[in-house]
């Protein structure tokens, strides 16, 4: 997300350090004030921010802690991890959670500014790196990655989804630094630019893409997964307050936990505590969110995304946005692992559900899931006044997409949903006979 000038956080270093994890004394006890920072419609961080809250449950923990100590929890939300990080390294936020980009730079500029933090868990993932997505506008005659080429793009520099435009740029064949016009922008003027035509395609994170798809006003030119690239949002902590107040962290690990329970055994209900707090469509949550949508969540520092994060410090420090990063010394699972217990190991080892086709019907508590694109295709067919939001795993990377948004292709018998033209094209092209069909088409196919 947006990078955050050294300048400003070294000044904001100097303001007073009140509040934050502190004491304030109150008649003979005392009060602990725990400032959380958060993205509330980063909705792959909900386990940690906006889903907790509305549970309550991290509270609950902090009550049940019997030290004697009066607890409070001062939520702070955040568009972006930029602010975050600001806010941190002035010790102002104890907790807060944002992209695997943002991230390193947190590492980074805690370390720089002598206020170093640690990665403490992770909140959602998705292997292939499915959370970050290329979009245009719907009437756009762009069509691949290659007709990028001297084009107008926005993202939000630093963050994930610009270095999932920036990897795939580079696979394109195309100079990310000289071969496109890059807009740095948040979120959502970015959204706007895209409207208005002042930028020809929009690289953003979860929910942004999907949101987008879903009120019409953006169609997918590229999926991220695409890259097989881990990407995963999670917790950081400041180091100082780890260690003054362990029990505290450990508590709110707890607490996620128990939020990323409640998410996978509710999905749909999640989904609509989310939707009610944020302002965005429960089908939109749901595609990101539920039970086979594009993010996972598990709190575990798994290997594979260890591993991706020190891929992308190459990302960061070739555009200038931090230096070297030791990711090992910034990984810390000793809170975790306290936290959870004999379950650490089990969720460490722990892997994503099957890719599956679902449909949400209208009024329902949960979702109808079927074995293949085809078998819910005929189910929408029969049943279409009545489905709420139908959901479609990419044939070729399986990421979870709205039915009626996917480039469908007929090869055979066999109806195939892509989010992307060009991985239907790929598709079309390696297999004789096959030919893209519209969604009407393909429903008709099927009935």
């Amino acid at each position: 997300m947006k990078r955050t000038a050294v300048a400003v956080s070294a000044v904001v270093l100097l303001l007073p350090l009140s509040a934050c994890g502190g004491d304030a004394e109150a008649g003979g006890g005392s009060t602990v004030t725990v400032t959380v920072g958060y993205q509330s419609k980063t909705i792959n961080t909900v386990t940690a921010g906006t889903l907790l809250r509305s549970l309550g449950y991290f509270e609950k923990q902090l009550n049940s802690l019997g030290d004697g100590r009066t607890y409070k929890v001062a939520w702070q939300d955040y568009a972006t991890g930029a602010p975050i990080t600001a806010q941190m390294t002035a010790g102002k936020i104890d907790i807060g959670s944002m992209g695997d980009f943002p991230l390193l730079i947190n590492a980074a500029r805690g370390r720089q500014l002598g206020r170093p933090t640690h990665l403490v868990s992770v909140t959602g993932y998705n292997l292939r790196g499915g959370l970050n997505t290329i979009v245009t506008a719907p009437d756009s005659g762009l069509t691949s990655l290659k007709d990028l080429k001297g084009k107008k793009v926005s993202t939000s520099v630093g963050s994930a989804a610009d270095g999932t435009l920036v990897r795939a740029l580079q696979r394109a064949g195309i100079d990310p630094d000289k071969g496109i016009e890059k807009l740095n922008q948040q979120p959502a003027v970015g959204a706007s630019a895209l409207a208005a035509g002042s930028a020809d395609a929009l690289s953003q994170f979860v929910a942004w893409p999907g949101l987008l798809a879903q009120q019409g006003k953006a169609k997918a030119l590229y999926d991220g997964a695409q890259l097989n690239l881990p990407t995963f949002h999670g917790v950081t902590a400041r180091e100082d307050f780890a260690k003054e107040r362990p029990t505290v962290l450990e508590a709110f690990l707890k607490a996620q936990a128990q939020a990323t329970d409640y998410l996978n055994d509710r999905p749909v209900t999640a989904a609509e505590k989310v939707a009610e707090a944020t302002g965005l469509p429960a089908e939109v949550v749901y595609l990101y969110n539920g039970a086979h949508g594009i993010a996972t969540f598990d709190p575990a520092l798994k290997p594979p995304l260890v591993s991706a994060l020190k891929q992308d410090v190459t990302i960061l420090r070739s555009a200038k946005l931090t230096g070297d990063v030791d990711v090992d010394s910034f990984v810390d699972d000793q809170y975790v692992k306290k936290a959870l217990g004999t379950t650490y190991a089990e969720r460490l080892a722990a892997t994503p559900p099957a890719a599956a086709s679902e449909v949400w019907p209208k009024g329902a508590g949960q979702t109808r899931t079927f074995k293949s694109p085809g078998e819910l295709l005929t189910y929408v067919s029969a049943h279409h006044d009545t489905i709420r939001a139908a959901y479609v795993p990419d044939a070729t990377t399986g990421t979870l997409w709205f039915a009626d948004k996917a480039v469908w292709v007929a090869d055979g018998g066999k109806l195939l949903p892509f989010v992307a033209p060009a991985t239907a094209r790929a598709y079309v092209d390696g297999h004789g006979g096959a030919g893209v069909v519209t969604y009407a088409e393909a429903l008709e196919r099927a009935s």
